[in-house]
């Protein structure tokens, strides 16, 4: 029995102190995001579920100004003006317009990627790698909702840039979905009509107005 309780002193003491390293390290990387103007970033985005037997690997590209994103992944792009979500698939010459509603809690929308973890949920310091010589430090962070569909999730953070290199979340369900950041560039000189909707452009395109 005293062996059990030194062990759960043990733990509880280092869970206090990486919950606080934790925070500490997130409100360093939640200061850096916030105080670009814009960030453009290269991707990787796969999806695995070993029991059922899925596995699926894409890229993809943002571009991110506060609420206002583009998205461009599995030959769809999804533009939000910060009003309406645009949804652009040339291959079946379709525009899908609504309004970006996140009903679902759980959803990490590409304009909120990088602060997602900010609400919601509980963390702790987890393992330190070295990835091609950088220093990647896991925070876990798992839901304060009971009924969340995510079991957990592992944010990788560059030790020195502060900037987040990857993201694995564990669902529920064994499903599990991992985002590697393959390049990262903020404060760019952006096109006045990135995030506008050009209506010309698809003139022949069937539009799906769901707003």
């Amino acid at each position: 029995m005293k062996k059990l309780i030194t062990i759960v002193l043990i733990t509880l003491s280092f869970h206090a102190f990486g919950q606080n390293d934790a925070k500490e390290l997130l409100n360093q990387v939640s200061e850096k995001i916030k105080s670009y103007d814009n960030i453009n970033l290269e991707f990787k985005y796969t999806l695995e579920n070993v029991s059922e037997n899925i596995k699926q690997e894409t890229k993809g590209d943002v571009i991110l100004q506060g609420e206002k994103y583009r998205l461009n992944i599995l030959g769809v792009t999804r533009l939000f003006d910060g009003e309406k979500l645009y949804s652009i698939s040339n291959e079946d010459e379709e525009v899908t317009i609504s309004k970006q509603l996140e009903e679902d809690s759980d959803a990490i929308t590409p304009s909120k990627m990088l602060s997602f973890y900010e609400d919601g949920y509980t963390y702790q310091m987890d393992i330190k790698q070295d990835i091609k010589g950088r220093k990647i430090q896991y925070v876990k962070l798992t839901p304060i909702d009971s009924n969340s569909e995510i079991k957990n999730i592992l944010l990788g953070i560059d030790a020195q840039t502060k900037h987040i290199y990857n993201l694995i979340q564990i669902g529920e369900n064994g499903t599990k979905t991992t985002l590697t950041v393959n390049s990262f560039h903020t404060n760019e000189q952006l096109p006045k009509n990135v995030f506008t909707f050009d209506a010309a452009k698809y003139k022949d395109y069937y539009i799906n107005n769901l707003d």
